[in-house]
């Protein structure tokens, strides 16, 4: 008996799909179809699967093509899949031509004509097409764009903006603020990374205006705005999303999980820190304004509220200013204690420190080096070192790619997808508002 294996995603089952599949049926006698579980793609960049793998697998089920249906969840898989099934062949589209050379070692490699003018990606474009708008001044908005056009459906149509100099002009259509509320009226939904103090202005006016909002975090300098505004998103029936990358990296997602789980047992203690010395002086009216626990201090709190929560006994706040108005925090030092564990995190953008996070359980402890915020890359620790872990994970584009398409997708389902809840963007709310109303602080000198 001949045995024949493919491979694919098969996301929106179409007629080429079907058409490779009844073709690498011809090939043999027995056809296996390995298809891709939502993690592998995740980790393989591929983002815009709309289907679960549930769904995926019942519909090629359903074809009757398929002899055994299996699931790839891992980089090296498809050697093992033929030696452990004893494949003859393997084959896939003609799009991969010499892509899978390397397994002519194993079994013979057949490339099958592609059908034309059929793909899932047109197909994901077609049901989802989103007008996306960035609002703000920051250096990192190129990164948005660029990420933008890895997501199906998404189209970047403009960038809102106090000063337009640093964006290209031949690539998208540029307008300064004072025209934001015109520049809404253009979009479905925006990404605000303006300073801080116009977030909750700005995205009351576009959830107003029935417009999807993606925000830098925090969403608000208070609580109380914070609760507003997510209140005002819900009677909008709108989308509002707390934008921290790290959140949709796979391996910090793998992290929480395995601390979850119990494999470093209770967690007691969690250390965050995050650092960049930068010249703020060089651009007063935007670095001062994105002080160091505005800039990182949400990030930083990450970890600390998706693992201990938010409801903390108390709370110190020691802080050292670059400026004698005391308008900008080269350094803060927040400390949180909770019932059964502690956290502390250091965010500085005068002061540099070792970008590490460290989860601290009684089993174990958690090593993530630096930058742990676009980690790729993590330990698990054990008294015993001869039991120690470590875990690799690839996403490209330090988690933005993953964000946009959950906020597309939430926006395309009606339900906010969101890897941070509200209650979080609220407790990082309540943490920068004590800040700015000096509670629980200390300053000291440097």
């Amino acid at each position: 008996m001949k045995k024949v294996i493919t491979y694919g995603t098969f996301d929106l089952l179409h007629f080429g799909h079907v058409n490779v599949l009844q073709n690498a049926k011809k090939l043999g006698d027995y056809l296996i179809v390995g298809i891709t579980s939502d993690d592998f793609d995740k980790r393989r960049g591929k983002l815009n699967v709309k289907q679960s793998l549930a769904e995926r697998i019942d519909a090629v089920k359903k074809l009757g093509i398929a002899d055994e249906i299996i699931v790839e969840e891992y980089e090296g898989q498809k050697i093992d899949d033929i030696k452990k099934y004893g494949v003859d062949i393997f084959t896939v589209g003609s799009d991969w031509v010499g892509k899978f050379d390397y397994l002519m070692e194993f079994c013979d490699v057949t490339y099958l004509p592609r059908t034309e003018g059929v793909s899932s990606t047109q197909e994901r474009s077609a049901l989802r097409s989103l007008r996306f708008g960035i609002v703000g001044e920051a250096s990192y908005l190129g990164k948005y764009v660029a990420e933008s056009k890895h997501v199906n459906g998404l189209e970047v149509v403009g960038i809102c903006a106090k000063s337009t100099a640093n964006f290209s002009q031949d690539i998208i259509s540029l307008v300064t603020d004072k025209k934001y509320n015109d520049f809404l009226d253009d979009v479905d939904a925006v990404y605000v990374a303006s300073q801080p103090k116009y977030h909750f202005e700005q995205i009351s006016l576009a959830l107003k205006k029935g417009k999807h909002v993606l925000c830098q975090s925090p969403v608000a300098l208070t609580k109380h705005e914070c609760q507003q505004l997510f209140d005002l998103a819900k009677q909008n029936n709108c989308i509002l999303m707390d934008a921290i990358k790290t959140a949709y990296s796979v391996a910090y997602s793998r992290l929480l999980l395995l601390a979850k789980m119990g494999e470093i047992g209770d967690v007691v203690s969690v250390d965050s820190t995050c650092t960049s010395l930068v010249d703020v002086k060089k651009d007063n009216d935007y670095g001062f304004e994105w002080k160091s626990l505005y800039d990182w201090g949400p990030t930083a709190m990450l970890p600390i509220f998706q693992l201990l929560g938010d409801e903390y006994v108390h709370k110190n706040i020691t802080t050292a200013y670059l400026d004698q108005d005391k308008n900008f925090d080269a350094f803060t030092n927040v400390s949180f204690i909770y019932k059964n564990a502690v956290a502390n995190l250091k965010v500085g953008k005068g002061v540099k420190s070792e970008g590490e996070l460290i989860v601290s359980g009684t089993k174990g402890y958690i090593y993530v080096p630096a930058p742990w915020w676009k980690t790729d890359y993590f330990e698990i620790r054990y008294e015993d070192s001869s039991k120690n872990k470590r875990f690799f994970y690839q996403l490209e584009g330090e988690g933005i790619r993953h964000q946009l398409v959950t906020f597309a997708k939430s926006i395309e389902l009606g339900i906010n997808l969101s890897y941070i809840n509200p209650h979080m963007s609220l407790a990082i709310s309540g943490v920068v508002q004590d800040f700015n109303e000096k509670k629980d602080l200390f300053v000291i000198e440097i």
